[in-house]
C-alpha cells in the first residue's frame, strides 16, 4: 500500500502575495496515472508535484475538487504505481482494525494501525455560501498528523475504504468513506472536472412523526421545515416553513442528509414528488430542482 501513496507539495498563495507550500497525500486509484485526494489539500491550485516513497516524483495537475465532499481527482505527469483497490466503507464495523498511510509532518510512507472507532460521523463542508455535511464519515483512533490528509485509509485485506480528511484531535481522526455516493462524485470529477447539484431551498430538522401516522407508515421522523428560501423550487411547489417533509421521490425523509443524498446532478430540471404533512392534511407537491450555483 505504501508505495502507492504519494507525498504532495501545494503551492499556495496567501494574501500577502507571497508563496507557501501545503503537504498533503493522495492517492494513486486507476492505472492510467488518476489520484484522489481532499480538496482542501489542493485548494485553487492547479498543479503541484507529488512524490512517491520509492524516490520517483512527476508534476501533477488538478482534474477537478469538490469542497462539498473534500474530494479531489489529480493526474500525475509522470509514471505511476499500481493502484490501490477500493473497497466500500458500508462493510465497515465498528472495532474493525484499519491502517492509515499518508506522509504526516513531511514524513513520506508513514503507516499508522488503529480501529475504527465509530461509523456514521458528520462532518460540515463550505464552498463559498453553500454548507453541505458529508454523511457516513469513519472515525479511527489511527493516528493522525498535518500531511496525512488525502492519504488511505484501509482494511487489513489492503482495501482502501476511506480518505483521510481531519485531525479531530484527542487522538481521534476522521475519513471520508469510499461508498455509493462519492463513487458517483469521483465519476462526475473524472467526466466533468467539477460537481453539478440540485438545489430546492429549503431547511428542515429531524422531527418525530404523529404516533398514528408513525404507526401507519413506519416511519419514525420527519424533516421539520424551518425555512423556505422566496422564489426557489421548493417555494414554488408550495412549500411552507413548519410543513413536515416525510418523502421525496418516495423516499423517507429522516434527515437532511437523507434530502441531500437526492440533490446530485440527475435532479435537476426533473420534477421530485414532495409529501409533507401541514397540521394533519397530508400534501402532495411536485418541485423541480435548479442547479445550485457555486461562488467558491
Amino acid at each position: 500500500m505504501t508505495p502507492r501513496v504519494a507525498a504532495l507539495q501545494v503551492p499556495r498563495r496567501g494574501r500577502d502575495g507571497g508563496f507557501s507550500t501545503a503537504l498533503g497525500s493522495a492517492v494513486v486509484f486507476t492505472d492510467d496515472g488518476f489520484l484522489l485526494t481532499n480538496a482542501h489539500v489542493v485548494g485553487h491550485a492547479d498543479a503541484g508535484t507529488l512524490a512517491f516513497a520509492d524516490g520517483t516524483s512527476s508534476p501533477f495537475h488538478t482534474i477537478g475538487a469538490d469542497p462539498l465532499s473534500d474530494l479531489a481527482v489529480l493526474r500525475a505527469d509522470g509514471q505511476t504505481p499500481s493502484p490501490v483497490t477500493l473497497g466500500e466503507a458500508t462493510a465497515l464495523r465498528v472495532g474493525q482494525l484499519v491502517v492509515a498511510v499518508g506522509n504526516p509532518l513531511g514524513l513520506a510512507g508513514t503507516v499508522t494501525a488503529g480501529v475504527v472507532s465509530a461509523l456514521g460521523r458528520s462532518l460540515p463542508a463550505r464552498a463559498g455560501s453553500a454548507v453541505r455535511i458529508i454523511d457516513d464519515v469513519i472515525q479511527t483512533d489511527a493516528a493522525l498528523n498535518p500531511g496525512n490528509s488525502g492519504g488511505a485509509l484501509t482494511t487489513a485485506n489492503g482495501e482502501v475504504v476511506g480518505i483521510t480528511t481531519a485531525v479531530a484531535g484527542n487522538g481521534l481522526g476522521l475519513a471520508v468513506p469510499i461508498n455509493t455516493t462519492s463513487r458517483r462524485i469521483i465519476a462526475a470529477l473524472l467526466g466533468d472536472s467539477r460537481i453539478r447539484r440540485a438545489y430546492l431551498g429549503l431547511a428542515g430538522v429531524p422531527a418525530p412523526l404523529p404516533p398514528a401516522l408513525r404507526d401507519r407508515t413506519g416511519q419514525r421522523t420527519g424533516l421539520r421545515i424551518v425555512e423556505v428560501v422566496p422564489s426557489a423550487p421548493a417555494a414554488r411547489a408550495g412549500v411552507r416553513a413548519g410543513d413536515l417533509l416525510l418523502t421525496a421521490a418516495d423516499e423517507p425523509m429522516g434527515s437532511a442528509q437523507a434530502l441531500q443524498r437526492l440533490m446530485l446532478a440527475d435532479a435537476i430540471g426533473h420534477p421530485l414528488p414532495l409529501t409533507v404533512l401541514r397540521g394533519e392534511a397530508l400534501v402532495d407537491v411536485i418541485a423541480v430542482p435548479i442547479e445550485l450555483p457555486t461562488d467558491d
